[in-house]
């Protein structure tokens, strides 16, 4: 991955210096040479202007100040200097060969329009030297009459060679911005590549089984960070949910050990008596149909309290008071039968945040534990009280919990005496419901006796 980033970065540099460059370079042949051109026609009048007097004078040809003034020229700037009369006849020139003066350059194109007294300038494929030329030819004029003309020319490579410099200039910082590039990719790559190491280091350790693994979410571009903390989050679920496996399996081999054991001595003795006494083990087989029903509700305890510590539903806004009256309504035949009256109190309605039928199993284990321990004759209050949290109590009249039977009663398997007939796992569910729901439950003493089971739920914005 390093390695593509890196190549994608120098390939996407190398394209834009491509795309700025290539049409800049040919920009710099066309400035290189309209910059030369102008430099010959400057020098080219600068000529003229010092050979005016001896063309006028027609002594060109013979005053050795022409020649001198054309080889020095050419010894400092490299160009060929040509200098015709007025009819064209070459009268100085700064060839070493100086067999050329004396003879007629008319035909020249460029000499032709100087001699009429304009400005030529172009390139064109030199015969004589078989090269092609960069050239400037001005007139030499005196008032209104041509004297005679100047060219100078250069070959057309030295402007290509001038443009290449610069080219090649461009190319090297080309070059330089394309490995700086490279080199700033490899370092963030490195950094990129270097998290996402960490990361799949920590994902094959937690593969191997440790449920400690996590990986570093303070570090890295933020889209690392958010996958690092993606992981963290599922590992710290996956986590989670094996050690609710681990719990649960834990405890349904601790807990159903001792039922199956009774049962299994009940169905013995009950097979050694079928023959002797036939209602000793009938007796026998009603006790094991009784521990049955208890393993029944132990197990069904144990996958409601599995069901609800693995709970990730959402909450829902749901209406506390009326499921807390519709609950009333529905234990209320029961507790008339045991000697107990059961009533609602607060508002009309109260919605509160909770997963899906929380309420419902919170109140119906509050109640059921408050309608064993009830007395004939005594009153149980379901009471829904409404704020910046939502609140419900189930008040019983009951012998209540000593405190630190309070502190445990939410513990699984907790039960307030041994021959209690329940799972001890009520009180958990109600606990775990409560958390699921963002919120808490508590046992507290009532004030004139009897106990003050309670939950707290979030209330939706008002």
């Amino acid at each position: 991955m390093r390695l593509r980033l890196v190549l994608a970065m120098m390939g996407f540099t190398l394209l834009v210096l491509a795309v700025q460059n290539v049409p800049f370079a040919f920009y710099l042949a066309e400035v290189e040479q309209e910059r030369l051109v102008t430099t010959l026609e400057r020098d080219a009048f600068v000529l003229a202007g010092r050979l005016e007097d001896q063309l006028e004078a027609g002594t060109a040809a013979t005053d050795p100040t022409a020649g001198e003034l054309t080889a020095e020229y050419s010894a400092q700037s490299g160009a060929r200097v040509v200098v015709v009369d007025a009819d064209g006849v070459v009268v100085a020139t700064s060839d070493a060969d100086q067999s050329r003066v004396g003879v007629s350059y008319a035909s020249r194109p460029e000499l032709e329009a100087a001699l009429e007294g304009r400005i030529a300038s172009g390139e064109r494929f030199s015969e004589t030297l078989q090269v092609s030329l960069l050239y400037v030819a001005v007139p030499v004029q005196s008032g209104e009459g041509v004297l005679g003309a100047v060219r100078l020319s250069y070959p057309a490579q030295v402007v290509t060679d001038a443009a290449s410099r610069q080219v090649w200039g461009l190319a090297a910082v080309a070059a330089t911005t394309v490995l700086l590039a490279g080199l700033v990719a490899f370092v963030f790559a490195s950094g990129v590549t270097r998290r996402l190491r960490l990361l799949q280091a920590a994902t094959e350790q937690l593969a191997r089984g440790d449920l400690a693994a996590r990986a570093d979410e303070g570090a890295g571009v933020p889209e690392v960070r958010s996958l690092a903390h993606s992981f963290n989050v599922m590992a710290e679920r996956l986590a989670t949910l094996i050690e609710l496996q681990r719990a649960f399996a834990s405890d349904a081999s601790h807990q159903l050990r001792t039922p199956l054991t009774a049962l299994r001595l009940r169905l013995d003795a009950a097979r050694d008596l079928v023959d002797s006494d036939p209602d000793a083990a009938a007796e026998r087989l009603a006790a094991a149909d009784a521990e049955l029903d208890r393993l029944g509700s132990l197990i069904d305890g144990l996958l409601t309290l599995s069901r609800a510590e693995a709970e990730s539903a959402a909450t829902g806004v749901h209406d506390a008071a009326a499921i807390a009256r519709e609950r009333v309504e529905q234990w209320l035949p029961l507790a008339l039968e045991a000697g107990v009256d059961i009533r609602y109190e607060g508002p009309s309605s109260v919605p509160a945040f909770a997963v899906e039928t929380a309420i419902e199993q919170i109140i119906d284990n509050y109640l059921d534990n408050a309608l064993g321990v009830s007395p004939s004759g005594s009153e149980i209050v379901v009471r829904v009280e409404a704020g910046d949290r939502v609140t419900m109590h189930v008040l019983d009249e009951g012998p209540g919990l000593a405190p630190k039977h309070r502190e445990r009663a939410f513990d699984r398997f907790w039960r307030g005496s041994s021959d209690g007939d329940g799972s001890g796992l009520g009180l958990a569910i109600v606990a775990q419901l409560a958390r699921a729901s963002g919120g808490s439950a508590r046992l507290e003493a009532r004030p004139g006796g009897g106990l003050d089971a309670s939950v707290t739920l979030p209330a939706p914005p008002r």
